[in-house]
């Protein structure tokens, strides 16, 4: 993984490196490996994420076809 450092902003490729570790798991894989997790947990955790992501895929079609109302946007207080 690589990032660009322009114009001596350290901060600013720190948040790109960040936002780059973020996207590709890093930081959930740490967290999980941080204990051991039986074989049985790692099973079950597994099989509820793919429920979780069936369930999100479906609600999109539905949203999508018309099944359902698209959920309203939250009202954000405007910046001073």
């Amino acid at each position: 993984m690589q990032v660009v450092v322009r114009d001596n902003n350290v901060d600013q490729a720190l948040r790109a490196l960040k936002k780059k570790l973020q996207r590709e798991g890093v930081f959930r894989e740490m967290k999980l490996r941080n204990y051991y997790e039986k074989p049985s947990e790692k099973k079950a955790r597994q099989k509820a994420e793919a429920v979780r992501r069936a369930r999100k895929l479906a609600r999109k079609r539905a949203q999508r076809e018309g099944g359902l109302p698209a959920p309203a946007a939250a009202a954000r207080p405007a910046r001073p």
